[in-house]
């Protein structure tokens, strides 16, 4: 096979012990059947509650590449970033094979679990929910939605970082029945002012677990944000709003409940 970095990936036989350094590929692993060949994961890996009983690697960008090796894996499964390149070229130098996924949108799961299914031996099990989840998305894609509001997702404030449509968190915004307010942008975020902001008047302002109004909200510089200066929050909570996995249209369902205030 060849993984997202183009780099092909070579198993004799299903991989047995599997360090995972991105929480997507963890809660995919478990999701597939693959959860009980988890050697080692990052800290930040909490889903399913099962994987926080395996052993922490530390950070998956840029990992202690020592500490991954002496989990023993026969694969380590990155997050596609240039930060790993350097990991990545030890690992080979060790004889271990290592698999880098994209996982920025709702595509890229079904991808991965793909390839994570053929390598784990469990292709079907992944064809199976890959199934699954596109019957459901495609059930709550027909149901009706009134005129779309529109909605800044806003993953830092200062600067601030704002998420285009190359992140899956843009197709949860559209599928819920809003639009994002920098759709129009291809890559999955990018730093913008907050004068952009303003000029772009956004309805309303997704915030995740941040309660009913996030303290950035407070500063002076954002008041030329009408959306901000009115309080208009739709204010989400779950891990499903952190990363793409096959628990997305429970967050859609969610967001479509919370921004029927704003629709028209």
């Amino acid at each position: 096979m060849v993984d997202d970095a183009g780099r092909p990936v070579a198993l004799d036989r299903p991989a047995q012990r599997i360090v995972s350094l991105s929480p997507a590929t963890t809660e995919l692993l478990f999701a597939i059947g693959a959860g009980d060949r988890v050697v080692g994961r990052t800290r930040w890996c909490e889903d399913p509650p099962e994987a926080t009983r395996v052993p922490s690697v530390g950070d998956g960008l840029n990992p202690n590449v020592e500490v991954v090796a002496a989990r023993r894996p026969d694969l380590v499964v990155f997050y596609h970033s240039p930060l790993n390149a350097a990991a990545i070229e030890q690992l080979a130098g060790m004889r271990v094979a290592t698999a880098s996924l994209e996982l920025d949108g709702l595509a890229d799961l079904r991808r991965a679990a793909g390839m994570l299914g053929e390598l784990t031996g469990q292709r079907a099990r992944a064809d199976s929910l890959v199934a699954a989840f596109d019957a459901e998305l495609a059930e709550l894609t027909g149901s009706p939605v009134a005129e779309r509001p529109s909605v800044l997702i806003l993953s830092w404030a200062s600067p601030p970082i704002v998420i285009g449509s190359g992140s899956f968190l843009s197709e949860i915004v559209e599928l819920a029945g809003g639009r994002n307010l920098f759709g129009d942008l291809p890559q999955p975020s990018a730093t913008v002012s907050i004068e952009t902001v303003a000029a772009r008047d956004p309805d309303v302002v997704l915030v995740v677990e941040g309660g009913e109004r996030p303290a950035w909200a407070e500063r002076p510089e954002w008041q030329i944000v009408g959306a901000v200066r009115e309080g208009s929050f739709a204010v989400v909570t779950g891990t499903e709003f952190g990363r793409p996995s096959f628990r997305a249209p429970r967050a859609i369902r969610q967001l479509r409940s919370v921004m029927r205030q704003w629709a028209h």
